[in-house]
């Protein structure tokens, strides 16, 4: 066994334990943290594929963005655990179906007729100055352009409906008017006082 296929059995064994422990922990920080460890073990993967773009992209933006939000959000929210579990029992047969029938599925569609490595040549080796960021780029911007400016539409619409959604005017909130601010004058603001000296 060669020291790469070593490393992608810890990398891959690593993920599966820590992707049950998301799905398995009653806390939802833990189940965050250990989602952390997922995308860390991923990117890991990805490393080995030589992909080393996609592992720091997978780093910089589920880690230390997207992760970082969605466990600040679970910690700050006043999440009712008792509540989140009281149907846990009554829709346990309802997962359990549709674990299998997923599990069914990707058998289906990763068995080795359609995956396996004997379909496909081994890839030719890459040069020394070969550059995997600047060939995903390459191919982002002209054989996927369309599809590369649809989710970026597509993420802009989410972003604005987020906002949209998270936006509540309440009355006891004080809020920055400009206009009214720009309308102001000196008068409203200062008033001059003339107050008489002390006798001493």
């Amino acid at each position: 066994m060669t020291f790469e296929k070593f490393l992608f059995y810890v990398f891959a064994f690593v993920v599966i334990a820590a992707a049950l422990m998301v799905i398995t922990r009653r806390n939802p920080v833990h189940s965050a943290l250990f989602l952390v460890v997922v995308f860390f073990n991923t990117a890991g993967l990805w490393m080995l594929a030589e992909a080393e773009f996609l592992a720091i992209s997978l780093v910089l933006v589920y880690v230390g963005a997207v992760m970082v939000l969605f466990l600040f959000v679970i910690m700050m929210l006043d999440v009712d655990l008792a509540a989140m579990r009281a149907g846990f029992i009554r829709n346990l047969p309802v997962g359990i179906v549709v674990a299998l029938l997923m599990l069914a599925e990707m058998v289906l569609v990763l068995s080795p007729s359609h995956f396996g490595l004997q379909k496909y040549a081994a890839p030719s080796p890459a040069p020394a100055d070969y550059n995997n960021t600047a060939a995903l780029g390459l191919s982002l911007f002209t054989e996927h352009l369309y599809a590369l400016e649809i989710a970026a539409v597509i993420l802009l619409v989410a972003m604005i409906a987020a906002i949209g959604l998270t936006l509540r005017k309440r009355p006891d909130t004080r809020r920055q008017v400009v206009s009214r601010q720009h309308m102001v004058k000196k008068k409203d603001r200062l008033k001059v006082i003339k107050m008489a000296a002390e006798e001493k």
